[in-house]
């Protein structure tokens, strides 16, 4: 078995939840795409990143099922992994930086994979959902309290991968700053925490947590 790190991202103030994510140091080690997907699908994380570059930041990232150009959660991990002023991903560069407890990446919203996003009246409504059929990958989210920027959110990827539920995406969480045009704390999953900053020119700042959970 290739060897491989495991993190926790987007964690809550005392370390807990977090999105698992899987992280293969040397991607030499794998370098076929189709041996990379196998790896991606065998381990089961919502994604998985193989590094091919840690001194440039060059890193490829999977699904269980497909393969990414970028993803939000596994840029903040790997960043917080390798400190490395960038990271460079099929869809372009993406800005590092680390500050105290949190790791931010600087990314644009048009990199990130479409969602439907569907608001309710209540953060208890978005607590009381099930999971929805596969299909559309849906964020559902809800202003906990609107003033503050704080929301409740929940994703379901809709992959039909075994991945119902994400604990922490921050893909979504770009998508949905743009739209909403301001910072957001975001509490999405069972307790995982999100933080973003719209920036100029099209850019977003995403922050979090990371802890190396083995």
């Amino acid at each position: 078995m290739t060897d491989y790190d495991v993190l926790r991202v987007f964690c809550a103030p005392n370390g807990g939840y977090g999105n698992e994510l899987g992280v293969v140091r040397d991607g030499s080690l794998l370098p076929d795409r189709e041996d990379r997907q196998a790896l991606a699908a065998k381990l089961g994380f919502s994604e998985t990143v193989f590094v091919d570059d840690p001194e440039r930041g060059v890193i490829d990232i999977y699904t269980p099922s497909v393969r990414l150009p970028f993803a939000g959660y596994p840029c903040v991990g790997v960043a917080w992994l390798l400190d490395v002023p960038e990271l460079v991903t099929p869809a372009g560069v993406v800005g590092v930086r680390l500050d105290g407890e949190f790791s931010w990446i600087e990314a644009r919203a048009e990199w990130a994979p479409p969602r439907t996003f569907r608001r309710y009246g209540s953060a208890a409504e978005v607590d009381d959902l099930s999971v929805p059929p596969a299909g559309e990958w849906v964020y559902a989210w809800a202003w906990e309290d609107e003033p503050a920027g704080r929301i409740r959110a929940r994703g379901f990827p809709g992959r039909g991968d075994g991945v119902d539920e994400d604990e922490a995406t921050g893909a979504a969480a770009l998508l949905l700053t743009e739209r909403l045009g301001r910072a957001l704390n975001i509490s999405q999953g069972a307790g995982s925490q999100i933080l973003t900053a719209p920036q100029p020119h099209g850019w977003v700042e995403l922050g979090g947590r990371v802890v190396l959970e083995r």
